[in-house]
C-alpha cells in the first residue's frame, strides 16, 4: 500500500477549503492548481508570464518536500482566464519545460480570485528525471 504525505503550503485556504497544496502517494506527487500570488509578499503579478514564472516558485517547496523537482513533472493542466491569454503562457512554458517535456491541458475558465490569469495543475512522479 502507498504511503501518503500530505504537505501544506500554510495557506489559510488550505485548512477552510479542506485541501492540501500537494499530496504524495508513492512516487507520484499531485500538485494543486496554483495561481502566481507571492504569497512571501502578498502580490502578484498584473501580466501572464509573471504569473507563470511565480507559479513554477510555488511549486518548488512542494516539489522538495516530496524529495523531487520540476524535472520530475510528467503532466501540467494549465487554465488561463481567456485563450489569448495562453499565446503568452505557451511560449513561457515552452522554455521552463523545454527539457523536461510533461503532458499539458490547456483550458478557458473563469477565476474567483480577482487578477488571476493563469493557474496550473501538475503530477509528478519522484525519481523520474
Amino acid at each position: 500500500m502507498a504511503k501518503r504525505q500530505n504537505i501544506s503550503s500554510g495557506s489559510q485556504f488550505e485548512k477552510a477549503y479542506g485541501y492540501s497544496r500537494a499530496v504524495k502517494a508513492g512516487d507520484t506527487l499531485y500538485i494543486s492548481g496554483t495561481i502566481g500570488m507571492d504569497y512571501a509578499a502578498g502580490v502578484m503579478p498584473d501580466n501572464a508570464v509573471g504569473q507563470v514564472r511565480q507559479i513554477i516558485k510555488n511549486f518548488e517547496p512542494a516539489l522538495q518536500a516530496a524529495g523531487g523537482s520540476l524535472g520530475d513533472i510528467v503532466q501540467i493542466t494549465t487554465y488561463v482566464s481567456a485563450p489569448e491569454i495562453f499565446k503568452e503562457v505557451g511560449p513561457e512554458l515552452g522554455v521552463i519545460f523545454k527539457d523536461i517535456t510533461p503532458t499539458n491541458a490547456a483550458l478557458v475558465v473563469g477565476f474567483p480570485v480577482p487578477g488571476v490569469l493563469v493557474e496550473i495543475a501538475a503530477v509528478a512522479v519522484i525519481g523520474c528525471e
